[in-house]
């Protein structure tokens, strides 16, 4: 990543993260990459708004109190901060939802992880639930997605050994026509050529290479195929009842798919899709998270958090 855009990112991350505006003098000694003398920091200021608003992204300009005459600052908008798609193929929505997701890891990482605790260590109060893409690191298990997704771009095959939850070792041939991200994981689907019926795959759980070759000439994706109900069906899935202390859990919260507010805590609904993984997941945020409901979910947490006790004392 060049500095320039890494210059970006963070100047990105620090008007979004804001809960106010945020002057020159607070960007240039919070923001990593503003350099040399006054003047160099104001051309590269100047250069870098250009630069985001030719991306389309609103930055708003403003004071303090408007009846004094305060010295402008600046912040973005998160209702603003958004693209206007209009005519692109599928294959495009596909990419540009891949390279969104991997972003979403990406850009949450130590470098906006600096840019907010610069923020805040110069007393400007900033909030990381306000960037969009805040979420925990995906687990793809080592795997090249990027040799996975020119394969589903270009209908090829994939081959590859895979461990399913009984530990049994398969091999797999699929033509793939989706990449997801689900509760920390990367999720594979594609046309199981062996049963021609759609398959899914969890990446991480595939072992060894992924090698890619030349696909059916005729295959065309299955007809009536939305990606966006493959984990949708939480009706015949626990859901989990977890209580979050108010802006805290940002992990917790992206993946949850209902909030209410509780006061000095939240409560989150968040559909139990591997038990373990998302356990692991709350007792991570410390006293920042409790588990409600359901009792086996709990229970689980208490197993884990006593054998932690045996072992260190």
């Amino acid at each position: 990543m060049s500095r320039k855009i890494e210059r970006l990112i963070n100047l990105t991350i620090a008007l979004l993260a804001t809960k106010r505006y945020l002057t020159k003098s607070e960007i240039f000694s919070s923001v990593e990459g503003y350099e040399g003398s006054a003047e160099t920091k104001e051309r590269m200021f100047e250069r870098d708004k250009d630069d985001l608003r030719s991306l389309g992204i609103d930055i708003e300009v403003g004071s303090f109190d408007p009846l004094f005459n305060d010295e402008a600052g600046y912040r973005i908008k998160q209702e603003k901060y958004q693209f206007e798609l209009s005519d692109i193929t599928s294959t495009e929505v596909s990419l540009l939802s891949l390279a969104a997701q991997a972003w979403q890891e990406a850009s949450f990482g130590d470098v906006a992880q600096k840019a907010l605790l610069k923020l805040r260590s110069i007393g400007v109060p900033s909030d990381e639930l306000t960037i969009p893409g805040a979420v925990h690191k995906l687990n793809d298990g080592g795997q090249d997605l990027s040799l996975i997704s020119r394969a589903i771009a270009h209908h090829q095959l994939l081959n590859f050994s895979y461990v399913d939850s009984y530990l049994n070792h398969d091999l797999r041939v699929i033509v793939p026509i989706a990449l997801s991200a689900r509760s920390g994981y990367w999720y594979l689907s594609g046309v199981d050529q062996d049963i021609q019926e759609i398959r899914t795959f969890r990446v991480d759980r595939i072992k060894g290479e992924i090698s890619a070759s030349k696909g059916p000439a005729d295959f065309e994706a299955p007809h009536g195929f939305d990606l966006s109900t493959l984990f949708s069906e939480t009706s015949t899935r626990d859901i989990a009842h977890i209580e979050v202390r108010k802006g805290k859990a940002t992990a917790l919260r992206v993946i949850a798919t209902s909030s209410q507010s509780l006061g000095e805590w939240d409560s989150l609904r968040i559909p139990i899709f591997n038990a373990e993984s998302l356990c692991s997941m709350i007792l991570w945020h410390g006293d920042d998270a409790f588990i409600q409901e359901p009792d086996y979910l709990r229970n689980l947490a208490i197993e884990k958090l006593e054998a932690l006790v045996r072992i260190h004392g």
